[in-house]
């Protein structure tokens, strides 16, 4: 495990409870997993993904990050418009039937500020792993003010990826669609008491 964020203070003084590795688990009612893609050059497309699990160990006293595993069920798709989910479900891009799930996966992150990092680690998608590196805010920590009241972390979580490194050249080529996907992830991690 190597430290994701530099000095947080508030973290470490919370509760003595923080100061030991702790498992925390992505809140599904709050975790949002989505991407933009450009479409013809006109506007970019806006998908999500509605089935997500996952979760990391993390300490708040050493800053270390460690076992993040996110999951993403693919064929969950929604772009708002049933022959375009359908097609970027298709082996054209995503290939769901033969690959429902998109994995990553990290073992630590490097800070890169008070409350930011980054994390480096492998993705899967249609079989192929690759690396994929991703840039985390923490927005928030601390005990949740009403519901669960477990200590949550709040993270918006950032990153890119060209789909032709996982053989997905559908309309790269003349241009139909882009080859640079953004990633966007906003999560609530409970943690696991």
């Amino acid at each position: 495990m190597r430290p994701l964020l530099a000095a947080l203070p508030f973290l470490v003084a919370s509760t003595a409870a923080l100061a030991e590795p702790a498992r925390y688990e992505l809140d599904p009612e709050h975790t949002t997993v989505s991407f933009l893609v450009s479409h013809v050059g006109y506007a970019a497309t806006l998908g999500f993904f509605t089935e997500v699990s996952g979760g990391f160990v993390y300490d708040a006293e050493t800053q270390e990050l460690g076992e993040v595993e996110v999951r993403v069920n693919l064929p969950s798709l929604e772009t708002f418009n049933d022959a375009r989910d359908n097609h970027v479900r298709s082996g054209d891009f995503l290939d769901a039937e033969a690959h429902p799930e998109m994995v990553f996966t990290a073992s630590g992150g490097t800070p890169t500020g008070e409350t930011t990092g980054t994390v480096e680690g492998e993705l899967t998608l249609r079989g192929e792993t690759r690396p994929l590196t991703l840039d985390v805010t923490l927005n928030k920590a601390e005990e949740y003010p009403f519901g669960h009241r477990r200590f949550t972390l709040g993270l918006t979580v950032r990153g890119t990826l060209n789909r032709s490194d996982w053989g997905m050249t559908y309309g790269v080529e003349n241009g139909l669609v882009g080859d640079e996907v953004s990633l966007i992830i906003e999560t609530e991690a409970m943690r696991v008491e």
